[in-house]
């Protein structure tokens, strides 16, 4: 699927190669990288034969959030979320099954996609990764949050996040709004046709609500296909 911009990054040779070795790089969103057929091609495969296997994701703001306050200004937000999910690691699973039937097991288990996972992370990898799929259609959104996962100590000082992104026609927009120097000043269009973005976890995003084309709120939908890979090294954030 990669073209040969994607090629060239897989092989060490395009600008993006290591960027996240960098401490003070959290966030890379690279277009260009997968072919525009392909993307286009993978998206309504996904929309054909994953979507009868998610199930709804979803926490709305708890009304204790407000109703439950007692200072001024002292409002807490847990993470907030609308979408479909299902997680790729259980072959006994009817979304593993419908995602090997397809192709996309192998492709996401391949060494390639770690290889290339771990030339934009600029840092061996662990052999064990987790894979997820995420559907997002018109309304959902995932609200603020960090990604820290402090209790796990393969986790708790830093890990990696790959996102694939494929469009369906009927999307308008959607954004991912991520923060820099502690302001949420950073924003990047999301439905570029398999735009891949990359996270060095922990820090603070958030990824808008989808928007339809009028008329075509039914079909509109970004397919996510995450990779969650841990650093060998976990000394550095």
């Amino acid at each position: 699927m990669l073209s040969p911009r994607g090629q060239a990054l897989l092989a060490g040779r395009h600008p993006a190669a290591g960027a996240l070795a960098n401490p003070r790089c959290r966030f890379l969103s690279l277009e260009g990288l997968i072919d525009r057929r392909q993307a286009a091609a993978a998206g309504m495969l996904l929309e054909k034969t994953m979507l009868p296997h998610l199930r709804l994701l979803e926490a709305p703001i708890p009304p204790e959030t407000i109703w439950g306050q007692t200072r001024n200004y002292a409002e807490l937000l847990p993470k907030t979320m609308r979408q479909r999910t299902t997680h790729l690691d259980n072959p006994r699973s009817a979304g593993f099954q419908a995602a090997n039937e397809i192709g996309l097991i192998a492709m996401l288990r391949s060494e390639s996609y770690r290889a290339f996972a771990a030339m934009l992370a600029g840092r061996p990898l662990k052999a064990k990764y987790g894979l997820q799929a995420i559907a997002y259609a018109a309304g959902d959104y995932a609200g603020p949050h960090t990604d820290h996962h402090p209790e796990e100590p393969d986790a708790a000082s830093g890990y990696l996040d790959v996102h694939l992104s494929f469009v369906t026609p009927g999307v308008r927009d959607q954004f991912l709004v991520y923060a820099k120097t502690g302001h949420f000043t950073e924003m990047v269009a999301a439905t570029k046709p398999g735009l891949i973005t990359a996270y060095r976890l922990p820090f603070w995003h958030y990824t808008t609500p989808l928007r339809a084309k009028a008329g075509q709120e039914q079909t509109a939908r970004r397919w996510l296909l995450l990779g969650t890979f841990l650093f060998k090294d976990q000394g550095a954030r």
